[in-house]
């Protein structure tokens, strides 16, 4: 009995920080769209938020400098795929494809996350967890109204995949090393993530081409001129930092597949957002969808926390420790 509750205290910290981050990395896009439309391009706002975010937990980087001597693959993964991979794949695929269709093959990350943990880490999957992916990706199809926007080229598609494939890599690789005497330290993994990421989106990004006068002027939020730098700090802060700490520390207390349906919230926060703050039109569709993609993440967070699921069943053979690439 007491087993049961410590597993269910786990589960309930690990969805209320699954909620969080889904919130935090929802706030991005009303406050990243005043700067992209006040002059800065997608990109340049996406290599100030890494770098802003490293530079914030450069102290936490310090304290766990030892991490790059211990688990250099793991940190190099990390920000190469979790941080940088999936940026830069998203934006990308904007630039070819439509904002909904880009978004929705993104949010197939949690089907790939089961398809990992079944064929790859061979465990086995709950029926709660994968009832949660397909009604979560069927919801989000009605939030992003994929309908409107079905003509998109191959190259864009495989863009979008490619951003997929590296928003798996950020659960697989968070709840990488979690266990053991060797446990890779969540705080210093992300700081050491979003340093390296920084790096690769200076050379992808070049920001020394930006229009940094954006920045000392204002931009248009809800009927509002607000300081640029306001947005910035932001996105930085809550968007980025809050928002990687929350969900790191969420898949290890959860597991992979059932912290990457709950963060396909994020889509549905970003939306509501939109409509509140930018006055971006909700459809009967998008609200029908957020109800859906809300019920698959209520469905999937009933599933086995990680710490039961690591107890072997009577008669089973113990799963073996994932290898990660990065690590």
């Amino acid at each position: 009995m007491h087993v049961s509750g410590a597993h269910s205290q786990q589960r309930n910290a690990g969805l209320g920080l699954a909620l969080l981050s889904a919130l935090a990395f929802g706030g991005s896009g009303v406050a990243a769209k005043p700067l992209i439309e006040a002059g800065l391009a997608p990109l340049e706002v996406t290599w100030l938020r890494v770098t802003g975010a490293a530079l914030v937990l450069l102290p936490l980087a310090w304290r766990h400098r030892r991490l790059l001597t211990r688990r250099p693959g793991l940190l190099v993964g990390f920000g190469l795929l979790a941080v940088a991979g999936v940026q830069a794949c998203y934006f990308a695929a904007l630039s070819r494809i439509p904002v909904g269709v880009a978004l929705l093959v993104e949010y197939l990350a949690p089907a790939l996350v089961l398809g990992w943990v079944r064929f790859v880490q061979r465990r086995p999957v709950s029926r709660a967890a994968a009832a949660g992916v397909v009604l979560a990706v069927g919801g989000l199809a009605c939030v992003v109204e994929v309908w409107s926007g079905l003509g998109f080229d191959p190259l864009g598609l495989l863009l979008a995949f490619g951003a997929a494939f590296c928003q798996t890599g950020y659960f697989v690789l968070s709840d990488h090393g979690s266990d053991g005497q060797d446990a890779a330290d969540p705080l210093g993994v992300i700081a050491y993530g979003l340093l390296i990421g920084a790096v690769a989106l200076t050379v992808v990004g070049r920001p020394w081409r930006m229009d940094w006068s954006v920045l000392t002027g204002r931009a248009d939020l809800a009927d509002a001129r607000v300081p640029a730098v306001l947005l910035l700090g932001w996105i930085v802060l809550a968007a980025t930092v809050v928002a990687y700490l929350t969900g790191v520390l969420s898949v290890r207390r959860l597991s992979p597949q059932v912290a990457g349906v709950v963060a396909c919230l994020e889509a549905v926060v970003a939306t509501v957002l939109a409509w509140v703050l930018l006055a971006e039109h909700l459809g009967v569709a998008q609200v029908v969808g957020g109800v859906v993609v809300l019920a698959g993440a209520l469905i999937a967070q009933t599933s086995t926390p990680k710490a039961a699921a690591a107890e072997p069943v009577a008669g089973s053979v113990p799963a073996e420790r994932e290898v990660s690439a990065g690590g």
